[in-house]
């Protein structure tokens, strides 16, 4: 029999726990080397009905079947690739394409479905994950659906669940998949010595520039990939003989090449040494690429050149370099490709992880899903002031670490009702858009009010609108000050200046003699131009503003209009609205 870890029996008792109150949807996310075979084991256990544990391919079904029933357990399996379509065991291992083809008497007394790899599900339509799932439900309405993946989040799409169990709103789109019910962090399976450690090596050689390619917030094409490649051509045989100078060097056992598209494997293959190496491509023959993997398992060959096939299904536990030469779309997907080189091994001591992409990844880093402003951004940890949510956003930090700066908009924190299991978003805005309507906060992107309806001007058209006109300037500016000046009656005041490349500049005046004075500027000035805006502070006098003005960011743009010989500021658009 099986014993489960601490974090496995924890997935288990999360998991019931869900469905024993909501019958929606549900994922947990494991690293590779986690168990996840562990926990189905046990939830196939203990469920009273039949279980149907689907995958997209015959090595998952296989590999999942395997670990199954040497828990001494019985299973069935039924893939046409594996030549085997079982009926009546109480858990099925099966392919999605052979099931959805299934005999309708097939789909009878189920309870629950299992789903590996569960983040290529897709939203809706005809698919074949969505053919068995509904003649699953038609027979049994109160069906529990659990997803399990590494990589829960898409590039083009985002997050594929919409609550985590860590009390965080992952997307407000709608999702087939409902709530996260458990995750584990990869840095918690190296930790505790349940992975090898990576070891990220310094590249001396020059990396390809993929960096157009994160410009797009979508999938890459084949097309895309194989023009930046073609232009960077050069560089393949310099990466190649690195990576064969650090396996030789440091006596690397088992190398992991990942290529970004045919072409692009095929001609790496011809740089490495022909007696030791391997490729497997999409159009690799199953027999050949079984017989390929085998080989490489048994340590026949030591270098195996992929493309996208084996980021996952995928068990060599001897691979100690993992070579990224492809373009990867998501900080996850990368921690998967990763994870292809961290399981334990005898006499394997680390991983090497050599990076050629000069993306950025990082192996402990968070899943950010807003766009990168900034090449120089780097992962930053926001605490919200209402819930106190941590939240991760993207920002600059100092030499010591210290938060500078964030560019986050809205807290992502939520409790959960522990008896409806309703979400209640925290709700707070770090950057927003008033409504000139109603007062209501808005998303600085929103079209409309999402209180009143009322249509909001967007900054580009702010910014068109004002370039068309005589009687409006629209100043770049390039620097601020803050200066304390004195009106013709002594009174105290503020000006702020904001001066553009060529020298001209614009002002406004802030006084601080009243409540009223002092609540304007920290509502018209202070928020929008803090750069950590959860910051609760008030300024009541200029040299506290001066004092501080490290704390104030520039505006991308400065508008204003024309009154008699002055200009007067009317609007400030910053970067995040544009």
């Amino acid at each position: 029999m099986y014993k489960l870890r601490d974090y496995q029996q924890q997935a288990v008792d999360n998991t019931i726990k869900f469905f024993q109150k909501k019958r929606e949807p549900a994922v947990i996310v494991l690293p590779t080397g986690a168990g996840k075979s562990l926990v189905i084991a046990e939830l196939a256990r203990i469920a009273r009905g039949r279980v149907l544990v689907l995958a997209h391919v015959k090595e998952l079904v296989e590999q999942n079947y395997e670990k199954y029933i040497s828990y001494k357990l019985e299973a069935g399996i039924f893939s046409a690739s594996l030549g085997k379509k079982d009926c009546d065991q109480k858990a099925i291992f099966g392919s999605v394409q052979s099931v959805a083809r299934a005999p309708d008497e097939f789909f009878n007394n189920f309870s629950l479905l299992v789903i590996d790899e569960c983040h290529r599900v897709a939203e809706e339509g005809a698919t074949q994950y969505q053919e068995v799932i509904k003649k699953l439900q038609e027979r049994n309405p109160t069906l529990c659906i659990l997803g399990l993946t590494a990589t829960p989040y898409r590039l083009g799409l985002g997050w594929i669940y919409e609550y985590s169990q860590a009390g965080e709103i992952k997307t407000d789109k709608k999702r087939f998949f409902k709530q996260c019910v458990y995750e584990l962090p990869l840095w918690y399976m190296i930790k505790y010595n349940y992975l090898t450690i990576p070891v990220k090596v310094d590249i001396p050689v020059t990396c390809y520039d993929f960096s157009e390619l994160l410009e797009k917030d979508r999938m890459f094409t084949t097309a895309e990939v194989e023009d930046i490649l073609k232009s960077q051509k050069r560089l393949t045989p310099f990466i190649i003989k690195n990576i064969v100078d650090i396996t030789e060097k440091y006596n690397r056992k088992g190398v992991m090449i990942f290529s970004a598209t045919v072409k692009h494997a095929e001609e790496i293959l011809t740089y490495l040494p022909a007696h030791d190496s391997r490729i497997v491509l999409g159009e690799t023959e199953m027999s050949d690429r079984n017989e390929i993997v085998s080989d490489f398992k048994k340590r026949k060959f030591k270098y195996l050149v992929n493309v996208s096939v084996l980021t996952t299904g995928f068990d060599a536990p001897h691979v100690d370099v993992i070579a990224i030469l492809r373009p990867t779309e998501s900080n996850s997907l990368y921690q998967q490709i990763v994870g292809r080189g961290l399981r334990l091994s005898e006499d394997k001591k680390d991983c090497f992880i050599l990076d050629y992409t000069g993306m950025g990844h990082d192996i402990y880093a968070p899943e950010i899903s807003d766009k990168r402003p900034a090449k120089d951004t780097v992962p930053v940890q926001v605490p919200c002031p209402k819930c106190e949510h941590v939240n991760d956003f993207w920002g600059y930090v100092d030499h010591d670490g210290v938060l500078i700066e964030h560019f986050g908009r809205k807290c992502r924190g939520a409790v959960q009702d522990e008896k409806t299991l309703e979400i209640i978003p925290c709700g707070f805005r770090f950057r927003f858009k008033l409504c000139h309507k109603c007062g209501s906060e808005n998303d600085i992107t929103a079209r409309d009010c999402e209180k009143c309806k009322a249509v909001l001007i967007d900054a580009d058209a702010k910014l068109k609108q004002a370039k068309l006109s005589k009687n409006f300037h629209v100043l770049t500016p390039d620097r601020i000050t803050f200066d304390e000046r004195k009106d013709k009656n002594a009174n105290s005041f503020l000006e702020i200046r904001y001066y553009d490349f060529n020298g001209e500049y614009v002002s406004e005046a802030h006084f601080f003699n009243n409540p009223s004075s002092v609540k304007k500027f920290n509502i018209n000035f202070l928020r929008s131009h803090l750069r950590r805006p959860e910051l609760a502070v008030e300024f009541t006098s200029p040299q506290e503003a001066i004092k501080y003005q490290k704390l104030f960011r520039l505006p991308s743009f400065v508008i204003a209009r024309k009154q008699d010989k002055f200009w007067k500021i009317t609007e400030k658009v910053f970067a995040e609205e544009l």
